[in-house]
């Protein structure tokens, strides 16, 4: 290829760098060596055996934004927002896992408690009513 004929089709890959890089990203489209490519008209196979140098300054900007906590592309954004959210929430299940565990077992034993004075309260009674001549007496109604 000639020096004019390959200047045109590097003007359009750098341009699509620029407009993938700066944001927003067109619709249909990703932050990514596909989405340049069709941008920029040009196909994958002459990005990678014409103008890798294109293909690999494209990665090292899109990196270095990533990296300075920009994202070109709002789906990979929203993508990493929901990750974190879904870390969180994660967490946060397991903590309330963890004291849902402590109160079914409080529950349990508040249970087997109450069970067993209403055990006692009915041998008492039984006891009462079996001996009419002992020394308990039965108090008065309010």
């Amino acid at each position: 290829m000639t020096h004019n004929s390959q200047a045109e089709p590097e003007a359009r890959i750098r341009n699509a760098m620029r407009q993938l890089l700066a944001g927003p990203v067109p619709d249909g489209l990703k932050c990514d060596v596909k989405s340049l490519c069709t941008l920029a008209g040009v196909p994958r196979a002459t990005l990678y055996r014409t103008y890798p140098h294109l293909k690999a300054e494209f990665d090292r900007q899109r990196q270095a934004a990533q990296e300075d906590g920009q994202q070109p592309d709002p789906r990979l954004a929203q993508i990493e927002r929901l990750k974190a959210e879904v870390a969180t929430l994660r967490e946060r299940l397991t903590k309330k896992n963890a004291e849902l565990s402590v109160l079914k077992e409080f529950q349990a034993t508040a249970l087997s408690r109450l069970a067993a004075q209403y055990e006692l309260i009915a041998a008492l009674r039984k006891e009462v009513e079996s001996a009419p001549h002992a020394t308990v007496h039965t108090l008065p109604a309010r």
